[in-house]
């Protein structure tokens, strides 16, 4: 019987923070290292012929897993701890988050009229051991011009997100279909977080 029903969770993303809001899912932050001087505790380097499948949930694991021995470490009270990872994929290249604007530009052009995969896998490290999933949805984007293209990453809209965009941004626009999980395409699928969290002891009505 857990002592409180909260989670950790272990994410920058300020979207995961909304959707667990939304949810009515409790919790504080638990962050891991991403930056100089030691170098992030978690690298998401993708391996030498990696799918993206097994790099997103892999990752995602190694997430949850540090998070939950950083827990123990400084002695925090014990929670379930959430961890989650989001990529977006075309055909079998991964597309990371864009380090600039030319790399932003490059990303919306190859997505502009194709349909791409977006995977998100999320981990619940728990007392009860640690169980994974990765949600696939598909999202279609219309054709894009030059100008459309160039005014988008003129913007601060493509730099934090996994393929140059974000669902629930400006990029909505050009955004013609998407089937699957709308919340996993944002970055924390809902539906199957709730089915984790419970069989890890949390209550969500």
């Amino acid at each position: 019987m857990l002592k409180e029903n909260k989670i950790y969770l272990a994410s920058k993303s300020p979207r995961r923070r909304e959707l667990l809001h939304q949810a009515g899912i409790e919790f504080d932050l638990l962050l891991l290292r991403d930056a100089a001087p030691r170098g992030p505790d978690v690298t998401e380097i993708v391996l030498p012929g990696e799918a993206p499948k097994a790099y997103v949930s892999r990752v995602t694991q190694e997430k949850a897993d540090k998070a939950w021995e950083i827990m123990h470490l400084r002695k925090m009270l014990p929670r379930p701890v959430l961890a989650a990872d989001t990529t977006v994929v075309l055909g079998k290249q991964i597309l990371g988050k864009p380090a600039d604007k030319q790399e932003a530009i490059q990303m919306l052009s190859m997505l502009a009229g194709q349909t791409h995969q977006v995977l998100t896998s999320i981990a619940v490290h728990s007392a009860l051991g640690r169980a994974t999933v990765t949600q696939c949805s598909e999202v279609s984007f219309a054709k894009l011009d030059e100008q459309q293209i160039l005014a988008y990453c003129n913007s601060n809209e493509p730099y934090d997100k996994a393929g140059g965009y974000g669902i629930q941004g400006a990029a909505a626009r050009f955004i013609s279909h998407i089937k699957g999980s709308y919340s996993g395409i944002m970055g924390l699928p809902l539906f199957e977080t709730c089915q984790l969290l419970r069989q890890a002891g949390i209550v969500i009505p």
